[in-house]
C-alpha cells in the first residue's frame, strides 16, 4: 500500500502488527481531528471485519444497539440487542469463532471513550473479553481508538488493571510538522510559499482535518476568511465542540486555556489557580495533566533553578487564534483576515506564535545546529529588572543547554523580509546575554542563535550572531 502523508512510521508499525504471529491489541490515540480514524480506515481499507464507533453523549442502550447492528450487517446470524456489554462481547466472541483461522482478522472500535458511559460497565467487559479470549487468537488484530486522550491514557495506555502490559502496539498521532503540512498541501494542489504555509500553520497547527478544508483555488488569506470569519464558517464554532467532546466539565478546561492565552509566556500552577478561581489542588493538577496529554498545554522548565515552579503555556494553535481574533469577531467582517495584513495585533500574534512553531520543531533546529546526536534540554528563562542596581529585565523564550557545555540562546523573530539588527537591538541582545550570565553564573559557552523567517541582513551589528536558522530550515524533514 502507499504510505499515508505524514504517517510513514505509523504504517510501518501496523505492518509489523499484521505480520506478527500473536494476537495484536493496537491502541491509537491523539487529539481530535488529528487523523486517527482516517489512518485506520485507509491502512486497513477492506480488511476490517468489524467496526463500531462510539456515539457522543448517547446512553448505553443506544451504544449497545449500534454494536448489535454492526454484527447484523457483518454476520449471517440475527443478533438481538445485548442487555449489557458482557453479553455484547460474548456475541463478538461467537462471531469471531465463525471466521477462518487461516487469515488475519481486523476489528476496530473507534471513539472508545464515548462507549464508556456512566455505570455502563464497558471497560471491565472489554478487559475480560480480551484477557479471556481475544489475546489467545493469534490471527486477531484488535484496534481501539479515541480522541479523548486523557481517557485513553488513564484507562488504556496507563491501565494498571486488566489491560496492564496487554497492548502490543501503541500509536500516539502527532499533528503534522511544517514539512508534512507542505507535502499534504502540495498533494491537494496548493503550491503556496513557505511563508504562507507557516502562517496557515500558526492558525491551524498541523491538524489534518483543518487542512482538508482548505480550497486550492483560494489564497491562504482567502481561505482563512472563508473558514473562520464568514457567517456560519466551518471552523468558527469548532472551539466549543472541540472541548465539549474531549473533556468532562469542559468549562473548567476552557477557563484554564483562556487564562493561558492571555500570557503566552505562561503561568505557574498557583497563578492559574488565582486567575481562574480553580483551587490549586488535585483537581487543577488533573486538568493540567489532561491538557498536556492532549497536546493543548506545554509544561516548560525554568533554567538554572529547580525550585522555580513549572510554567504552563498554551500550545494549541487553533485555541490561541480563537481567543485572539475569532471569539469576538465572528460575522462582523467576513474579510477580516484579508484586511488585517499589517495591523499591530496581527504582527504581535505572529511573533509570539512563531516562537511556538520553533519549539514544536526543535528537532529541525538541532539538525541545523549540527547537534542532533548531542543530548540537550530545552528551557525558558527570564529575570526582572532592578532599579536600585540599574539592571533591566530580560527574557529568553528558548534556551538549549547541551551536554557539550554549550548553551544556545535562541532569539526568534518572524518578519516578512530579512531581519535587521540595528544599534538599539544589538544593545538589547548584549544586555540579555550579560543578564543571563550574571544571574545564572553559568560556566558554559554561549552562542546566540537567531531564528528568523528569511535570515539576518548582513551589517556591522550582525556579527553578534553565532548561528542563524531560517524558516526554510524548519521545513526540513
Amino acid at each position: 500500500m502507499s504510505i499515508l502523508i505524514g504517517r510513514k512510521r505509523e504504517c510501518e508499525r501496523l505492518d509489523k502488527c499484521m505480520k506478527a504471529e500473536i494476537a495484536q491489541l493496537v491502541v491509537v490515540y491523539g487529539r481530535r481531528r488529528v487523523g486517527k480514524t482516517f489512518l485506520v480506515n485507509q491502512y486497513f481499507k477492506n480488511k476490517l471485519e468489524f467496526k463500531v464507533t462510539g456515539a457522543y453523549g448517547q446512553p448505553k442502550e443506544v451504544q449497545l444497539r449500534n454494536f448489535a447492528d454492526e454484527l447484523n450487517r457483518r454476520s449471517e446470524k440475527e443478533w438481538a440487542n445485548p442487555k449489557d456489554w458482557i453479553q455484547a462481547f460474548n456475541y463478538l466472541r461467537n462471531y469471531i469463532e465463525e471466521l477462518s483461522d487461516d487469515e488475519k482478522h481486523v476489528f476496530f472500535i473507534d471513539e472508545m471513550p464515548w462507549l464508556d458511559t456512566h455505570k455502563s460497565g464497558f471497560l471491565p467487559a472489554f478487559e475480560y473479553f480480551w484477557n479471556d479470549y481475544g489475546s489467545s487468537k493469534d490471527n486477531l488484530v484488535f484496534v481501539i481508538c479515541g480522541s479523548a486522550t486523557s481517557w485513553m491514557v488513564d484507562n488504556i495506555a496507563n491501565n494498571k488493571g486488566g489491560l496492564f502490559n496487554r497492548q502490543t502496539c501503541r500509536l500516539y498521532l502527532e499533528p503534522f510538522t511544517l514539512a508534512q503540512t507542505k507535502e499534504y498541501l502540495l498533494a491537494q494542489g496548493m503550491s503556496w510559499s513557505e511563508y504562507d504555509i507557516a502562517e496557515c500553520y500558526m492558525i491551524m497547527g498541523g491538524i489534518p482535518y483543518y487542512l482538508s478544508l482548505l480550497e486550492n483555488d483560494l489564497s491562504y488569506v482567502q481561505n482563512i476568511d472563508n473558514l473562520f470569519f464568514r457567517k456560519k464558517a466551518e471552523l468558527w464554532d469548532e472551539f466549543e465542540h472541540l472541548y465539549r467532546t474531549l473533556f468532562v466539565n469542559s468549562d473548567k478546561y476552557v477557563q484554564v486555556m483562556e487564562c493561558l492565552s492571555e500570557k503566552r509566556s505562561g503561568y505557574t500552577r498557583n497563578e492559574i489557580a488565582e486567575k481562574t478561581g480553580i483551587a490549586a489542588n488535585g483537581k487543577l493538577t488533573k486538568i493540567l495533566e489532561n491538557l498536556i496529554n492532549s497536546g493543548f498545554v506545554r509544561a516548560s522548565s525554568f533554567y538554572g533553578n529547580k525550585k522555580k515552579a513549572t510554567l504552563y503555556q498554551s500550545a494549541d494553535y487553533y485555541t490561541n487564534f480563537y481567543f485572539r481574533f475569532l471569539r469576538n469577531n465572528h460575522g462582523k467582517d467576513e474579510h477580516y483576515w484579508s484586511k488585517a495584513l499589517d495591523i499591530p495585533s496581527r504582527r504581535s500574534w505572529a511573533g509570539l506564535t512563531f516562537e511556538q512553531v520553533c519549539k514544536d520543531h526543535i528537532d529541525q533546529i538541532k539538525k541545523k545546529l549540527g547537534i542532533s546526536g548531542v543530548l540537550s534540554e530545552e528551557y525558558i528563562w527570564f529575570t526582572r529588572g532592578d532599579e536600585d542596581l540599574g539592571t533591566s529585565g530580560a527574557q529568553i523564550d528558548l534556551l538549549i543547554e547541551r551536554r557539550d557545555r554549550i548553551i544556545n540562546i535562541c532569539e526568534i523573530k518572524f518578519s516578512s523580509d530579512e531581519f535587521i539588527i540595528d544599534k538599539e537591538y544589538d544593545h538589547k541582545l548584549r544586555n540579555k546575554i550579560e543578564a543571563f550570565k550574571r544571574n545564572t553564573s553559568t560556566k558554559c559557552g554561549i552562542q546566540l542563535t537567531m531564528i528568523t523567517t528569511y535570515g539576518v541582513k548582513n551589517n556591522k551589528y550582525s556579527s553578534i550572531m553565532g548561528n542563524q536558522i531560517t524558516l526554510e530550515d524548519l521545513f526540513d524533514v
